[in-house]
């Protein structure tokens, strides 16, 4: 039996769960091994080393940025990932229908780890040029990723009204992009100012962007919006919480197992995190990633 790797991001959620680090190796016990890291990089070689030695299962505590370097290290690999969500958004965590309390998520990946209790889930694989990345939630391919880019430069608001704050800022330069999008072999060009690819429902702290994805499907949601004005966007904006946004005539709804996505000037986000520059392809992957619980 080998250890249990834990990634924990003290800073996550504003540093509000730090105090979970102790909690952790009392729940754990003995077999837990706290990964010493100080950046995303260096967390995710982590995560890989634990792997490759032989631990029995990863713990992401933290956000949805944390949880995403743990995946790159077990995605496919059959050891499981206990998620303990301790970030701002933790939109993939609610998603897969983990407790948002991060005690009680906890308690509930230890017990899983105890009893070999785990499930299976999809996840999004992107590739270009041979180099290939995991997500577990959604993928933001257009105005998203530049409101996620400067979110995450952001120190004020905090929480996810940060988000807020970044969409009315990047309306004052928002235009519509030239895209070539291909959905299981079949290719059309269009204008957009919105794309993204959904293996789960949520991102930006509960925004239903992909209201019909589903991570046990074996398919990826891809949801294009535009072109549009800046008035319609802000009119629409408010409904993605809901997911109605989807109804506004703007807005399409695909699905494939395959989705292949080009457009000049755009580098994609996954889970959140600064991914692969476009032009990128996103393969649903059934089952790759087991969860604890």
């Amino acid at each position: 039996m080998g250890s249990v790797a834990v990634l924990m991001n003290p800073t996550a959620g504003r540093g509000r769960h730090a105090h979970l680090r102790d909690q952790v190796t009392k729940v754990l016990g003995a077999d837990a091994e706290l990964l010493a890291v100080r950046t995303a990089e260096e967390a995710e070689a982590a995560c890989r080393a634990a792997v490759a030695d032989g631990a029995r299962a990863v713990i992401s505590v933290g956000g949805d940025g944390t949880l995403h370097r743990a995946v790159q290290a077990v995605a496919g690999t059959g050891v499981p990932l206990g998620i303990v969500p301790a970030g701002t958004g933790n939109d993939v965590a609610a998603c897969l229908g983990v407790p948002a309390d991060p005690h009680e998520a906890l308690a509930r990946a230890a017990a899983a780890l105890e009893s070999g209790q785990t499930r299976d889930v999809d996840l999004a694989r992107m590739e270009r040029d041979g180099v290939a990345r995991w997500s577990a939630g959604v993928i933001g391919l257009g105005f998203d990723t530049l409101v996620n880019e400067l979110a995450n430069r952001m120190r004020f608001p905090r929480g996810p009204r940060r988000y807020d704050v970044a969409i009315v800022l990047e309306l004052a330069r928002m235009r519509p992009r030239r895209y070539q999008i291909t959905v299981d072999g079949v290719r059309e060009e269009l204008e957009a100012v919105l794309v993204a690819v959904g293996n789960t429902a949520r991102y930006g702290g509960g925004m239903r962007i992909c209201p019909a994805a589903d991570p046990t499907d074996g398919l990826l949601d891809l949801v294009v919006a535009g072109p549009v004005s800046r008035f319609t966007l802000m009119r629409i904006k408010p409904q993605v919480y809901a997911g109605t946004h989807v109804d506004h005539p703007a807005v399409r709804q695909l699905r494939g197992r395959v989705v292949e996505v080009a457009c000049d000037g755009i580098t994609s986000y996954a889970d959140g995190e600064q991914s692969l520059t476009l032009p990128v392809t996103i393969s649903a992957v059934p089952g790759a990633l087991r969860v604890l619980g």
